[in-house]
């Protein structure tokens, strides 16, 4: 059975824009901790750490190359969400980082974030 993939990108990354310096995506780290957290439910998905540059390959495979912005939540082949943001390559995902915590909670059974 196919499983939803949630895409997020390694920490440690460096951007050419900003020589000398190193990056986390912090709506990346707010997923893993949240994926840290409940590890019983983390395990209901697939999640995908990729490197930051461009070409994502793994992300173009499934959704595009228009859809390569992290992170993102690919939704099992057929599956489907109120809370997706848009279907490429026949496939919904949703690219918000609140729409995946919802999605989350949705799909896998994690609890809310609090309001």
């Amino acid at each position: 059975m196919e499983r939803d993939t949630l895409f997020l990108l390694r920490p440690g990354f460096d951007d050419p824009a900003y020589p000398g310096q190193t990056f986390y995506c912090w709506h990346c780290a707010l997923m893993e901790g949240v994926l840290a957290s409940f590890p019983q439910l983390a395990s209901r998905l697939d999640v995908e750490r990729i490197a930051w540059p461009r070409p994502r390959e793994a992300v173009i495979a499934l959704v595009g190359a228009e859809n390569q912005s992290l992170p993102l939540l690919v939704l099992a082949d057929g599956a489907t969400s109120q809370h997706q943001t848009g279907i490429a390559e026949g496939r919904a995902f949703i690219a918000d980082k609140d729409k995946i915590l919802a999605a989350l909670s949705e799909r896998h059974g994690f609890p809310l974030p609090h309001p």
